[in-house]
């Protein structure tokens, strides 16, 4: 993992860590170097890792002032978190827009996407990095289903908490663009709030911690923390899932957009490969829109149900995934099957 200092000709090469986010990002415009026990904006005590993604690193932090515990996201230096731009839009239902869904399910679907409580940016010597605060969730399905079946009532309570999630969504005008099991996560029971930090570490242990070390022996430098700490694993196994375990939230909404713009085309779809809808590599050029998340949806949900996802994308390629499509959908439109160079 290579890394260097602004301005200075010095390398620096960081021993892999498995199971952490690249410490070649704790550079100039990365990440901000974050241990436990620190203190975040004078109010949230950093307790754990909740996760790692591309743009941002995601900590379980108790609330002083509340007493709660919440999920800190702090983004990339000097990074623009279009997340929370959308959350709040989506926190308030437009009154035009939500007459699509019945108010009931309106309610449910509204109560499935995650909130921001507090926004504020961190200082660091990687430069300005822009944070917020939500309920933190116990675990995304991915991690849970790995090998593991949901019960049957337990996977249709799933489903369709996620089905009224996208249709909140789409009602209030929105695309979340990047549907799949690790953006979708359990919520936690309220009952959580009441542990304290000791009883949290005596129910799910210490934060589990690997020491930083450069390759060559060099001293590190304040771009990066000196321990990396392994996210935690709040959650329960498929099997061990009941039907009070099911209220989940749609997460991630970082590569959400208006459908009304026009945004974001096929050839800006980050979608992992096997829920990706075909039409991102068939027409690149052209504007995504519902019909994208409903696919990605549909893919997310024989995964909720069956295990395994419809269509394979480990050790494959984009022409190997989309010889799987037409082998379980059938022949693709003529137009993208003209474009197709493998159809061999």
């Amino acid at each position: 993992m290579l890394s260097s200092e602004k301005g200075l000709n010095i390398c620096y090469e960081y021993d892999w860590i498995s199971g952490t986010e690249s410490l070649a990002k704790y550079k100039p415009g990365g990440y901000h170097p974050i241990m436990i026990g620190d203190i975040l904006h004078n109010r949230y005590h950093i307790v754990d890792k909740l996760g790692i993604g591309g743009y941002s690193t995601i900590w379980l932090a108790r609330d002083t002032q509340s007493q709660h515990y919440v999920a800190v996201k702090v983004g990339i230096a000097d990074s623009l978190l279009n997340e929370t731009t959308i959350h709040r839009a989506l926190s308030s239902p437009s009154p035009m827009s939500s007459t699509s869904l019945k108010s009931a399910d309106l309610l449910k679907g509204r109560d499935s996407i995650p909130i921001p409580l507090d926004e504020f940016k961190l200082r660091g010597p990687n430069g300005i990095h822009p944070c917020y605060t939500m309920d933190p969730g116990q675990c995304n399905l991915k991690e849970s289903s790995y090998s593991r079946l949901f019960p049957l009532d337990v996977a249709r309570a799933l489903t369709a908490g996620l089905t009224l999630a996208v249709a909140y969504v789409h009602s209030q005008g929105y695309v979340h663009g990047d549907i799949h099991l690790r953006n979708v996560v359990a919520k936690l029971p309220s009952s959580f709030n009441e542990l304290s930090i000791e009883q949290l570490y005596q129910k799910y242990e210490e934060p589990e911690t690997v020491r930083v070390t450069e390759r060559h022996g060099k001293p590190l430098p304040p771009n990066v923390p000196n321990l990396a700490v392994l996210p935690l694993h709040l959650g329960k196994y498929a099997e061990q899932f009941s039907l009070s375990d099911t209220h989940v939230l749609l997460s991630d909404f970082g590569e959400a957009f208006s459908a009304a713009s026009g945004s974001c085309c096929g050839k800006d779809c980050h979608t992992p490969l096997a829920a990706r809808p075909p039409e991102t590599r068939f027409e690149p050029q052209k504007p995504l829109s519902y019909a994208s998340d409903v696919w990605s949806l549909a893919i997310t949900i024989w995964e909720i149900i069956g295990m395994k996802t419809i269509f394979s994308s480990e050790f494959t390629t984009d022409d190997e995934v989309t010889s799987q499509q037409v082998d379980v959908l059938g022949p693709m439109p003529q137009a993208w099957w003209a474009r197709w160079d493998r159809t061999d």
